[in-house]
This record gives C-alpha cells, structure tokens and sequence, in this order.
C-alpha cells in the first residue's frame, strides 16, 4: 500500500477556520492531519478529524491520502468505542460552512440530549444525565493517551 505525501507547508486559505485556528484541542498532530477534542458540553468525547491542507472534498485527495485519512477516522472511532462504550458513533463529514475536509466522530447515546436525532438537531429531546455526562468526561484522558498511541503507528 502506498503512503500519504507528506505536505510540509499546507495550502492555507484566508477566513477558514480550520485553517487559521486548531478548531478545538488538539490531541494528534501529523503533518498531514489533526485529531481534536471537540469541547462539546452535549457529547463528550467527540472528536474531529482535520485535513491539514484546504482541500474542499475527499475526493480530490490521492487515493493513498484518502485511504490513509479514513485509516486516522476509523482508528478515532474504535478507539472511542473501546474506552468509552457508546451505543452508537457518528461519523460524518458535511462541510456545508466549513468547506474544508474534516470528520466528525461522535459517541452517542441514549442519555443524550439529542438521541436518537442528529447531534445538530435544533431542539433537544431531554435533558441530557449529568451524572453520565461527568463519568464520561472523566475518560478523555484515557482516550486521549489511547488516540495518541494508536495514531503515532499510523
């Protein structure tokens, strides 16, 4: 399998905010992308997978940049199954505003406030379990240390 080219000076685009800023806290970086801990006060744990390069659709990267991505987008997923065990991860990337590559990967659950809904949707259903929502928090560190392993072999 061929690898990703890396990109030493990404192509930056003036007023893209994945570009000009992080876009949460970052807890990988590679030369090529980022994964970000989404401070989301409804979903801890989601992550953001950002392309580093202002690059609109994934179809415009090499197949070996796209495959390699999806390896960095599949590897946040397992990842947040294995340590925080949600019913169910979503994973999508729109780019309706942000017209930058990126992938949003989100633990869900039934406690949420928005379940089964998508997590943009306008009103919630309940009032999401605090209690549930602290003990989840409390596991972004272990799923910090676990994506910073499991990404640095990649």
């Amino acid at each position: 399998m061929n690898e990703p080219k890396v990109i030493n000076e990404p192509t930056v685009v003036k007023g893209c905010e994945l570009c000009e800023q992080d876009g949460g806290e970052v807890i990988w970086r590679h030369p090529l992308a980022r994964v970000i801990l989404v401070e989301e006060e409804h979903f801890p744990g989601f992550c953001r997978v950002v392309w580093n390069d202002h690059v609109a659709e994934i179809g415009d990267l090499s197949d070996e940049d796209r495959d390699w991505l999806m390896r960095v987008v599949v590897t946040v997923e397992r990842a947040i199954r294995e340590v925080l065990q949600p019913q169910k991860v979503n994973i999508a990337s729109l780019g309706n505003l942000v017209p930058h590559i990126h992938w949003h990967v989100i633990p869900r659950d039934p406690w949420d406030s928005y379940f089964p809904d998508p997590p943009w949707g306008k009103t919630p259903r309940r009032n999401a379990d605090i209690g549930l929502q602290a003990a989840r928090r409390a596991q972004l560190p272990q799923l910090t240390a676990l994506l910073q392993s499991r990404l640095a072999a990649l």
